[in-house]
């Protein structure tokens, strides 16, 4: 009877034993091993990579295009306003000079006006010096 016992009760432990242990390690989920979750880790960073760089070359376009039109704009109003300022300029000098010229042309022709009035008083017979006469008490 010894032996017959020896041989069920080693048997009768492996099935209870294998009755609680099969169903537990059924539940459980197995942990990904270090490969997976090396690529896991490194598809996530390469993802927010991609999305960093996106964003800086988005945010570099965006402030390239906003400094070229700003830099136009400035171009823009500083050549107006140089135009604006050789056009009066220009006026003013025009204005300047022709001004000068008539009264250079009216001080020239006053002055050979006088000039022949005097020289007209010395010669007999003309007008001036019929004028110069009469007005000689």
């Amino acid at each position: 009877m010894t032996r017959t016992i020896t041989r069920q009760l080693p048997a009768a432990i492996v099935l209870a034993i294998a009755a609680v242990g099969l169903p537990a390690m059924a539940q459980t989920t197995t942990e990904p091993n270090a490969a997976e979750k090396a690529w896991d880790a490194t598809k996530s960073g390469s993802e927010k990579a991609w999305d960093a760089t996106k964003s800086g070359t988005k945010k570099a376009v965006d402030a390239t295009e906003s400094g070229s039109k700003k830099a136009w704009t400035a171009t823009k109003t500083t050549t107006k306003k140089g135009w604006d300022a050789t056009k009066k300029g220009t006026t003013k000098a025009v204005d300047a000079t022709g001004n000068a010229i008539d009264k250079g042309a009216t001080a020239a022709g006053d002055a050979t006006r006088s000039v022949g009035d005097k020289i007209g008083k010395e010669i007999p017979g003309t007008a001036q010096n019929e004028a110069a006469k009469a007005a000689k008490p």
